[in-house]
């Protein structure tokens, strides 16, 4: 029996460093990425978030799911620094979870150099 298309969340499952970014995406494993991301110890997801929109606890949950797993998540808020919402920093730190919101470009620079460091990070990295 003939199948129709499947549509499956995107997702490369491993870590692997930022190589560009802009127009609208990400490039990383020789892989392109329209949109936002997470890179989370689970591997790199696929993320339904804009600049446009804020931020909320449930934009978060994957991270909050890895949580044992994550010691710094680095938030590229986009072209410009934003500041999290307490609710947010607040469930992130009951999970021993420290967060830095920081433009994209920088989200992507530190979280390339804690990567390369074997450190316990993830980011969450908004497109610009």
């Amino acid at each position: 029996m003939a199948k129709g298309i499947e549509i499956r969340e995107a997702h490369f499952p491993g870590r692997a460093p930022i190589d560009a970014y802009g127009n609208g995406g990400f490039r990383f494993a020789d892989m392109s990425h329209r949109g936002s991301i997470l890179c989370l110890p689970s591997g790199i997801h696929g993320w339904d978030k804009t600049e446009d929109t804020p931020l909320t606890l449930a934009d978060l949950q994957r991270v909050l799911d890895d949580a044992g797993e994550i010691e710094v998540l680095l938030v590229g808020t986009g072209k410009e620094i934003r500041p999290l919402p307490a609710e947010i920093k607040a469930a992130l730190r009951e999970r021993h979870i420290r967060s830095d919101p920081m433009s994209t470009g920088a989200a992507v620079r530190t979280f390339n150099v804690m990567l390369a460091e074997s450190r316990a990070v993830a980011a969450a990295l908004i497109a610009v």
